[in-house]
């Protein structure tokens, strides 16, 4: 089975509790939102930090993509919170 890594930054890490996970690849046609609400169904920390996705970036295999991308081939997913500059 191919693998997806999984990576947690700022308040999406501290709600579920690590840095980030390994997981089986759920599938190219699954998009980054559907991946997060399963996550999210996880309960506890996971449910805490996607309740809101509207406040979640993601990036597949370091690009920036929108949630309604699909998975595709990629072997990393990042999730993190909107990035300000100072």
């Amino acid at each position: 089975m191919v693998a997806l890594d999984i990576l947690y930054f700022a308040w999406v890490r501290e709600g579920v509790g690590k840095d980030g996970e390994t997981i089986d690849h759920p599938g190219a046609e699954m998009t980054v939102a559907e991946l997060i609400g399963q996550l999210a169904e996880r309960g506890g920390g996971y449910a805490q930090a996607f309740a809101e996705t509207g406040r979640l970036r993601a990036a597949l295999d370091q690009n920036f993509v929108s949630l309604d991308t699909k998975l595709g081939e990629a072997r990393e997913l990042a999730l993190f919170p909107p990035v300000t500059g100072g």
